[in-house]
């Protein structure tokens, strides 16, 4: 039976979306069968209708050529998703192949096509725009599928952020800028400690001690306000999800916490007073480019005078970022409407037209990328034990390509990940 692939109705389950028909799919899919083979010959990447990859090389197994060729001409990298959701493609590594086209990402469009790409580009849709009115809706697209699918491949902390695992700090060239050494491949026991570590790191960044009082923007289930609370601090943390809130007042009060910590249903706008530090993992990225001067001059308006301020960022490449800008994505479509990833210098222009200044950044997008692996990894343990609506195939192959593409970015250096640390301009 054909169905079709509803990108917003997350808690109905993901079904596939139907391939495109009619004489325009035709003509651009004759020419997005060129295209794919030229991005693929420059990656590296062996492209086969046969279940036999070429020894070696990362590998595309075309099972059903003219329908991928078709979805790539009218949606490009949106179409080439949807096609492996659809199983039409497979690999039998599928980060080995997303990972060699990731490195060679800004060469396989070619100039002339990159030209139009603001003309042939999907539009998004204005709901998906970070204003009060739509963010809630966005949030709960993905943070309130459920707490069991979430629990079935994070860690005990149930931490939703790239962890920290142990390696020695290197400088990076800027003043003030680290980044971390390699993460190797750790393994899953390792996990816990390496999201303590993270949280911590971030923590003492931000001055966090006995009498500190945080504001944290963006939940998740609760692992930060436990830690820092932990540490004597007083907490209000603001999130939009409900699942996340119930479940991490729940840990909140199991840990004795619950008269150090409060968690309100708030849209960071609307959060009053002011706090001696302000700390957000991974929260910019839903806000999106149009709110990020907004972002900022919130986050100047609720900090003391001599606060500090630590983010951990998803951050892109500049030009790379400006390129997208007007672009709608797959994440964006079917994981994370409403999102768009930074740059560093789009941070530093947004922070410093709020006041505040950078004092600080770690870098550590490779240890992203073995997070990522050991989620994976998890998700896919036990495919048949999984909650709804990972119960569906559809949904299980959507996030199996969300997992994977995530990490194919980080390994090749696409994405990185940062701890930015920012202060008034006034402060010294």
């Amino acid at each position: 039976m054909t169905v079709e692939l509803a990108p917003r109705s997350s808690r109905a389950g993901h079904r596939g979306a139907p391939v495109p028909t009619g004489l325009r799919a035709r003509v651009l899919g004759r020419a997005a069968r060129t295209l794919l083979a030229r991005a693929a010959a420059r990656s590296g990447v062996a492209v086969t209708t046969a279940g036999d990859p070429a020894p070696g090389d990362p590998t595309i197994v075309l099972h059903a050529p003219d329908a991928v060729h078709r979805r790539i001409g009218t949606s490009r990298l949106i179409g080439f998703g949807e096609a492996y959701v659809a199983g039409e493609w497979d690999s039998p590594d599928l980060v080995a192949a997303l990972t060699a086209l990731a490195e060679r990402m800004p060469e396989l469009v070619p100039r002339w096509l990159q030209s139009l790409r603001r003309l042939a580009a999907t539009a998004r849709p204005r709901t998906e725009i970070g204003t009060p009115e739509h963010v809630r809706d966005n949030v709960s697209h993905h943070y309130d599928l459920s707490n069991e699918l979430f629990a079935t491949f994070l860690d005990e902390t149930l931490t939703y952020s790239s962890a920290l695992f142990s390696a020695v700090e290197i400088p990076d060239g800027d003043p003030g800028t680290t980044r971390a050494g390699d993460a190797g491949e750790p393994r899953w026991a390792a996990l816990t400690e390496a999201q303590h570590a993270k949280i911590d790191r971030l923590l003492d960044a931000a001055g966090v001690g006995p009498g500190t009082r945080l504001l944290e923007i963006g939940t998740g289930w609760g692992e930060l306000c436990l830690r820092a609370a932990a540490r004597g601090a007083t907490v209000r943390s603001v999130t939009l999800s409900t699942e996340q809130r119930a479940l991490a007042l729940e840990r909140i009060a199991a840990a004795g916490l619950s008269d150090r910590v409060r968690v309100d249903l708030l849209d960071y706008r609307r959060v009053d007073g002011t706090y001696d530090a302000v700390v957000s993992v991974e929260m910019i990225e839903a806000v999106g480019a149009a709110h990020w001067d907004e972002y900022f001059a919130t986050l100047a308006r609720l900090v003391e005078p001599h606060g500090r301020i630590a983010l951990q960022a998803i951050t892109m490449p500049h030009d790379r970022m400006l390129a997208t800008l007007r672009t709608y994505t797959w994440i964006q479509k079917y994981v994370f409407p409403g999102g768009m990833l930074p740059s560093t210098e789009a941070v530093a222009a947004a922070a410093g037209t709020a006041g505040l200044a950078v004092r600080a950044r770690h870098r550590f997008g490779p240890h992203y990328a073995q997070t990522l692996r050991l989620w994976r990894e998890r998700f896919l343990a036990d495919p048949d034990d999984l909650p709804p609506p990972a119960d569906a195939p559809e949904f299980r192959r959507l996030w199996e390509f969300y997992l994977a593409y995530s990490e194919a970015g980080f390994r090749s250096g696409y994405l990185d990940v940062q701890q930015i640390v920012l202060a008034p301009e006034a402060a010294r």
